[in-house]
């Protein structure tokens, strides 16, 4: 039990890889694949209910404020309140579209709910907003919801879907005041503590401005314990630039003369006598010596390709998210692990709030792939080792009838 409190955290890929989409790649495909018939809006404006249950928004916003064991024990009801551009579990409420998003943004009637089911939403955390520009604080019953959030944690997908929400719906300027909110109380008050890895590996990622985020990562950084445990800043340059130093430099001699070298007769002496045995022999390992270098010189282009690559998607990837690199994606599957800051007690919960939590399927897919790329090294080997191993000894026989 010590060693796994006092064990260093990983970095979930899953996590990075979805907010990276979140605040890159939206809006998704789906937009131009079917007519959304603007049913998010529609809910908003009080005039269809939420599916399965066929509960309108206002019976939500007033009847289930404070009720704490529905809003607790419900799982349909969060992807109505809070939707974005993905699909979630709840398979009756549809994803948002750019033209939907504008059109929410327009209806006053449709903002003022959404704003209404953020509070509600708070204060079941124990959370009260203060003011217009998002800030906020404790709520009165604080050390109740706190306890409570702190553990029960599938609540903590619930707040990262209101914080993607919050972005897609024109407040994102809402999300970095709750965002440091939390990191505060997990890491300084110590109130919600087992909150700071989603806090540090969901919710921070989930604000589209760079420097924002680079603020609460210091203001984590500082108050983080172990401090060497901090794992969520951007890497260090000397490992970059320690990679780029232990290259080779490629050698002048071409992959095709390395080829055609094999092909080549050698050139034997009319007479059979064993100096022209001896010649022989001595051209054959010469031709041996080309294609080992040949090879040697083929993997080192193949690397210094691959670190061309790298730089180049460095430079043009975000910062925080340099850990997505496709050498990380092959060969580290640790990262790959699905987020262990959700206990096990909540699977269930956690799913169901979700929505997309493929982790188990990637884990194996890449268990295969690492697998397969690990072994192609080893079979290549031995496959020119055969290669030159028999053309040796072919040609020998060769000049044995010669």
């Amino acid at each position: 039990d010590g060693t796994e409190l006092t064990a260093k955290p990983k970095r979930s890929f899953y996590a990075a890889r979805d907010l990276y989409k979140y605040r890159h790649q939206y809006p998704n495909f789906k937009d131009l694949r079917y007519q959304n018939d603007l049913c998010n809006l529609r809910f908003y404006k009080n005039k269809i209910p939420f599916k399965p249950d066929g509960v309108y928004i206002e019976e939500v916003l007033n009847k289930w404020k404070g009720d704490y064991e529905k809003l607790e024990h419900n799982h349909t009801y969060i992807q109505w309140l809070f939707p974005l551009r993905e699909q979630g579990l709840n398979f009756y409420a549809k994803e948002l579209t750019t033209y939907e998003i504008e059109e929410f943004k327009k209806t006053k009637e449709a903002i003022r709910r959404f704003l209404l089911a953020y509070k509600m939403m708070l204060e079941f955390f124990g959370i009260k907003l203060i003011d217009k520009t998002g800030n906020v604080a404790r709520a009165a019953n604080w050390q109740e919801r706190f306890q409570h959030l702190n553990e029960s944690q599938h609540n903590y997908l619930r707040i990262t879907r209101i914080l993607k929400s919050l972005g897609e719906l024109g407040y994102e300027s809402f999300k970095s005041p709750l965002v440091k909110f939390i990191l505060h109380e997990a890491l300084v008050e110590d109130t919600i503590p087992n909150i700071k890895q989603s806090a540090l590996e969901y919710f921070v990622y989930t604000i589209r401005d760079r420097r924002e985020r680079r603020k609460l990562l210091r203001f984590a950084q500082q108050h983080y314990t172990p401090s060497e445990h901090f794992i969520w800043g951007p890497p260090r340059k000397q490992k970059s630039e320690g990679s780029k130093t232990n290259k080779k430099p490629a050698s002048p001699i071409s992959i095709p003369n390395s080829h055609i070298s094999k092909h080549k007769k050698p050139k034997e002496p009319k007479n059979t006598s064993a100096s022209g045995n001896s010649a022989g022999k001595t051209t054959e390992e010469k031709k041996v010596e080309l294609t080992k270098n040949g090879e040697e010189n083929y993997q080192d282009e193949q690397e210094m390709n691959c670190d061309a690559v790298r730089q180049n998607s460095e430079k043009n990837s975000d910062t925080d998210t340099s850990q997505l690199s496709k050498s990380e994606e092959i060969h580290d599957t640790s990262d790959r692990k699905e987020d262990t800051s959700h206990s096990k007690k909540d699977n269930e919960n956690l799913n169901n709030d979700c929505g997309s939590h493929p982790g188990t399927i990637e884990k194996d897919l890449c268990n295969t792939e690492n697998s397969s790329n690990n072994a192609s090294p080893d079979l290549q080997d031995n496959l020119d080792k055969d290669t030159l191993s028999g053309g040796t000894s072919t040609k020998t026989k060769d000049e044995l009838k010669a």
